[in-house]
């Protein structure tokens, strides 16, 4: 955002602050697919434990979690705050009273990651996985594709990074598009991602590049004829919507199950699933998008033009 507002000014920028997460995501994949080519690793299957008990400590869990997830927070922020301490003092040298209060800052989104990863590693995973193995027990796909859906509804609105791309979208555009309404084709986008990821585990032989293909083939068709605003927005909100709420208890609730499933394979049909998370928030943002240019009757108005 920052590099845009300074390269372009005005309307152009909207357009070229968004886009870098979709990028970054591509990057992920192409890198977990060529490890598998170069590790020369064949077809692999797997199972998952699914303890219905559950355990006679409430806090253990938590307290196993703690350290590791400390180190890690610790490994993520640290090369960050370097990166700032050094830009500030050659360039920036805020005031010590400023300063202080980004540090205080960092401090609390160290506390506040450790407090959250541990909640979701400890307890978000336990609960997905013993959820999925459940309702899919029932022998009804109905209750396991409308609960899937519903998960999918509502998990997204809980994510940390979604909450701040909606308040960007929303001040980078002026409120020109609203956070609700981004919100909305999100969790809508979301939804539909684990209702499809559910029938690809019921349906047999229904792989996942059948939804990936046509998917993609649907998001690169709208980029030409939606604004270009919402073509970076869209490939961002489906990044941020793969965050670690989706990547821990959506992930368990579909693994469970596949677990459950008869025919279903964890390894080869419990992934998969926030490959379609980040891919229908793309679809449904650049419907989005094509609804705000068909309403204008313009191309799709710019926020100042509003």
């Amino acid at each position: 955002l920052g590099v845009a507002s300074l390269r372009k000014g005005g309307k152009a920028s909207e357009k070229d602050s968004f886009g870098l997460v979709g990028i970054a995501s591509s990057g992920a994949i192409i890198a977990v697919m060529l490890m598998n080519i170069l590790g020369n690793q064949g077809e692999m299957t797997g199972s998952l434990e699914v303890d219905l008990e559950g355990t006679t400590s409430v806090i253990q869990p938590f307290i196993a979690h703690l350290p590791v997830v400390s180190k890690e927070i610790f490994i993520a922020l640290l090369p960050i705050l370097l990166v700032f301490l050094a830009y500030n003092f050659f360039f920036l040298k805020l005031s010590k009273k400023r300063l202080n209060k980004v540090l205080k800052g960092v401090l609390y989104v160290f506390i506040g990651l450790i407090l959250f990863l541990v909640g979701v590693n400890a307890g978000f995973m336990e609960v997905g996985s013993v959820v999925g193995y459940t309702v899919a027990s029932l022998d009804n796909n109905f209750y396991v594709l409308l609960v899937a859906f519903v998960l999918g509804l509502v998990t997204i609105l809980a994510e940390p990074a979604v909450y701040v791309l909606t308040h960007q979208i929303e001040n980078v555009t002026n409120g020109y598009v609203k956070r609700k309404v981004v919100l909305t084709a999100l969790s809508i986008g979301v939804g539909l991602a684990v209702l499809l990821s559910m029938i690809r585990i019921l349906v047999p032989g229904l792989l996942l590049w059948h939804m990936i293909l046509p998917g993609y083939i649907l998001a690169i068709g709208l980029m030409y004829v939606v604004p270009k605003m919402f073509v970076g927005m869209a490939f961002d909100a489906g990044g941020v919507a793969s965050g670690p709420m989706t990547a821990t208890f959506i992930l368990a609730f579909v693994q469970g199950a596949a677990e459950a499933i008869e025919g279903a394979d964890v390894l080869l049909d419990g992934f998969g699933m926030i490959a379609m998370v980040a891919m229908m928030p793309i679809i449904t943002l650049q419907l989005l998008g094509l609804i705000f240019k068909l309403k204008s009757g313009k191309g799709g108005l710019q926020p100042n033009e509003e």
